[in-house]
């Protein structure tokens, strides 16, 4: 017997950790136009908010390892961006 989410319950948790870091990029996003307005500041955290979307469209599809590696992917390109870019 294999241990492991079904691919409902695997749909289900990729779903809610794009929604719960799109929620985060959000009040990120607004955290830091409020202390500098900049194009840059909206691009990044934009993109990480679409992104979150296309997660959780892929995640509705079936496609859940794909979207698990494009959450992380960008994720750390966002945080790379944040900490190089915008520093």
């Amino acid at each position: 017997m294999r241990a492991g989410l079904t691919p409902s319950q695997a749909r289900r948790v990729r779903i809610a950790a794009a929604s719960v870091l799109m929620a985060a990029a959000a009040v990120v996003l607004a955290v830091r136009l409020a202390s500098r307005s900049s194009v840059l500041v909206v691009g990044v955290y934009g993109l990480l908010l679409v992104l979150c979307g296309l997660v959780i469209e892929l995640s509705r599809r079936g496609r859940t390892r794909l979207g698990s590696y494009l959450l992380a992917v960008g994720l750390a390109a966002a945080l790379v961006m944040d900490w190089v870019v915008l520093a």
